[in-house]
């Protein structure tokens, strides 16, 4: 049995791809991860997750743990065609569910978003579904050291999505394999819901998520805001406990 058989049989607990938490592996493996991403922040106001998304065992099952908090928002495989990665941290997680994927035989791309020279570094996203992930994507007062992206005013995200938006894409939902949503208030003082858009553009239409947490989306270039869904694998009070 190779080294690679031998995490996927680890992971499943009986040789079969089990990406949820409900069962004994699962609940195993989630609690596993946990404490890796437990000790690598501890004490540390910030961290990219190295420790943990370069070992061989964690970045594992950082790639099941993604997919089954996708598949409990309601995003399955068959709903998302590729990955991307919002900063340099991220891009071990983006192989790690181009992997966990290609382990139930779904093919999906990866690719990662550079704000500098705004285009996108992989295969084209051109009218794809796509998923954006980060590794911990929280409100922070400072500038993380692998990008600029960071939440402001709860559950603000700031970015150029121009790139995305000239490439016809239409982002599902920004996930984070760790989450700090802050305070979520999406209803006006009439009443009516502040971030939904009735645009149909790169974020489409987001009328229908009322019940899910979400993050507004930002867009520098125009001061335009989009509501999309925020899947948080962790959060990142629970791992501070």
């Amino acid at each position: 049995m190779t080294a690679n058989e031998r995490v996927s049989l680890a992971l499943s607990g009986s040789g079969e791809h089990n990406d949820g938490a409900g069962t004994d592996a699962g609940r195993d493996n989630r609690a596993e991860l946990q404490q890796m991403l437990h000790d690598a922040v501890a004490g540390r106001p910030f961290s990219e997750l190295s420790s943990v998304t370069f070992d061989h065992r964690g970045i594992a099952l950082a790639g099941e743990m993604l997919l089954a908090a996708l598949r409990e928002r309601g995003f399955g495989l068959e709903d998302f065609d590729a990955v991307g990665a919002l900063t340099a941290a991220a891009v071990p997680l983006v192989i790690a569910v181009m992997q966990a994927a290609a382990r139930r035989a779904k093919a999906i791309d990866g690719f990662v978003m550079d704000f500098v020279y705004p285009s996108v570094k992989g295969p084209s996203i051109r009218d794809k579904r796509v998923i954006l992930l980060d590794s911990w994507l929280s409100e922070k007062s400072y500038v993380q050291t692998s990008s600029l992206v960071t939440l402001r005013n709860g559950n603000e995200l700031n970015l150029d999505f121009s790139i995305v938006g000239h490439e016809q894409a239409q982002v599902l939902a920004v996930v984070a394999l760790i989450g700090g949503l802050g305070a979520n208030d999406s209803t006006a003082e009439d009443g009516s819901r502040t971030a939904e858009t009735e645009d149909e553009g790169a974020f489409g239409t987001q009328n229908e998520a009322d019940d899910a947490e979400s993050i507004e989306i930002v867009n520098t270039v125009n001061d335009s805001r989009y509501s999309v869904p925020f899947v948080q694998v962790f959060e990142e009070r629970d791992l501070r406990e």
